[in-house]
């Protein structure tokens, strides 16, 4: 039977008159940052558990991207993704094989790129290796609870963002320079900050600011050793030592420390990985291009910002595997204020959730540096309101620990933070 052609015809929206009451919509946009959300959603809901979990990896879209791929594994890859329901963007050449080579950028759900690691784990041209690839690059944005260890303990993260607090015990460190360089003043600062809330301390007794000069060996030692000795003896909770060179960390560690921070990723001293190791310490790998000397100066500009910064820490990573450094005692930091723009910095902070590829906990630390002034106008010890802004940005953007000055506002503000990220999370 034939419908009218008034049926048939699409209903044209109704002018309400000016003024008239109209009902709001009932339409709701869910954000969704983690399976667990999902999970509470359809348990609300009343989805049967079979559903829920064939449901919850749909629920949240993943771009992936594979750079300079030969065209034959572009083409594949792209007709594997349609075929899933999803999509890859390539190089326009690349159907035709008229470039040698383009990157693939992978857009689906989890559950698509999923079945696409299965469709192509047993393919040639090394489609295996992808496959390995994109199963571990999801198990890491799972976001599971990380633990650090150290030498003495075991730091559970995700709970909420830890407060390093920063000790330095130099006379020339941009905010705080000689502030603290009488030992009996730092020894006081850190039992403050202990009692402030701080989590851990990290004591340096070299300079890294833009244009800073090496310390001698025995300088640093004399610094950071006696400070490390007397506070390990009143304080419960692990100090940290930044320090590019393995003698200080030996007998920083020796002297109570549990936590290296080195700002070269193992790179300044090649003995380094082994004291690490030999004591069974935590270590901060952080990203820098140059050295603090020089790290500001020539050209800062990056063909691909998170990409260089992520390749650079995997480096780091696999070179501290390597040395037998246990995976649970890393950490990743992308070196805001080392080797980079103000543009830069701003950028890290607001893409810092691409650094969950390397599956580790990241540290932030943004507090009081030069590129906060650039915004506010504002000298070094004046930068409290813009740190606390920082420190806001890397919690919401899922760093674990984040290094600062002022520990008793910023506990307020990264607690804060974690109770909004938080907020209605699956328990």
């Amino acid at each position: 039977m034939r419908l009218s052609a008034a049926l048939c015809r699409p209903s044209m929206p109704r002018r309400l008159p000016e003024g008239a009451f109209t009902k709001p919509s009932t339409l709701k946009i869910v954000t969704i940052t983690q399976s667990s959300e999902a999970v509470a959603l359809f348990q609300k809901i009343g989805v049967d558990p079979y559903g829920i979990s064939a449901m919850t990896p749909k629920t949240r879209h993943v771009n992936i991207l594979l750079p300079a791929r030969p065209c034959k594994i572009a083409n594949i890859l792209k007709q594997e993704m349609l075929a899933l329901g999803a999509d890859a963007a390539v190089a326009r050449g690349s159907v035709s094989c008229a470039v040698d080579a383009t990157d693939v950028l992978l857009m689906g759900t989890f559950k698509q790129i999923l079945a696409l690691a299965g469709k192509i784990e047993k393919q040639p041209f090394g489609l295996d290796g992808i496959a390995c690839d994109l199963r571990r690059l999801l198990g890491h944005l799972e976001q599971k609870p990380l633990v650090l260890k150290t030498s003495r303990r075991e730091l559970l993260l995700g709970d909420r963002t830890l407060i390093m607090g920063i000790l330095n015990v130099t006379p020339d460190s941009f905010s705080d320079g000689n502030r603290y360089f009488d030992r009996r003043r730092a020894i006081d600062r850190g039992l403050q900050m202990a009692e402030e809330g701080a989590d851990i301390i990290d004591i340096g007794g070299e300079s890294t600011r833009p244009g800073a000069k090496t310390v001698p060996l025995k300088e640093e030692i004399a610094r950071v050793v006696p400070v490390v000795e007397q506070l390990a003896g009143k304080l419960s909770i692990p100090l940290s030592v930044d320090t590019t060179k393995a003698r200080v960390a030996e007998k920083a560690l020796a002297a109570g420390a549990e936590i290296i921070n080195d700002i070269s990723a193992l790179a300044g001293d090649r003995k380094m990985a082994s004291v690490i190791r030999k004591a069974s310490a935590a270590v901060v790998l952080m990203h820098m291009r140059g050295t603090p000397a020089d790290m500001q100066q020539g050209d800062l500009r990056y063909d691909d910002l998170t990409g260089e910064i992520i390749a650079f820490l995997g480096d780091a990573v696999q070179k501290a595997l390597a040395a037998g450094i246990s995976r649970e005692s890393l950490v990743i930091d992308p070196g805001i204020g080392f080797g980079k723009t103000y543009e830069d910095n701003c950028r890290i902070l607001n893409r810092l959730d691409e650094f969950r590829a390397l599956g580790l906990p990241l540290l932030v630390g943004t507090s009081r540096k030069a590129f906060i002034g650039s915004v506010t106008g504002e000298a070094a010890d004046q930068r409290t309101e813009g740190t606390a802004a920082t420190v806001a940005a890397a919690v919401m953007r899922g760093c674990s620990i984040v290094r600062v000055h002022d520990v008793a506002a910023m506990k307020k503000v990264a607690a804060m933070t974690d109770a909004i990220v938080r907020a209605g999370m699956a328990p």
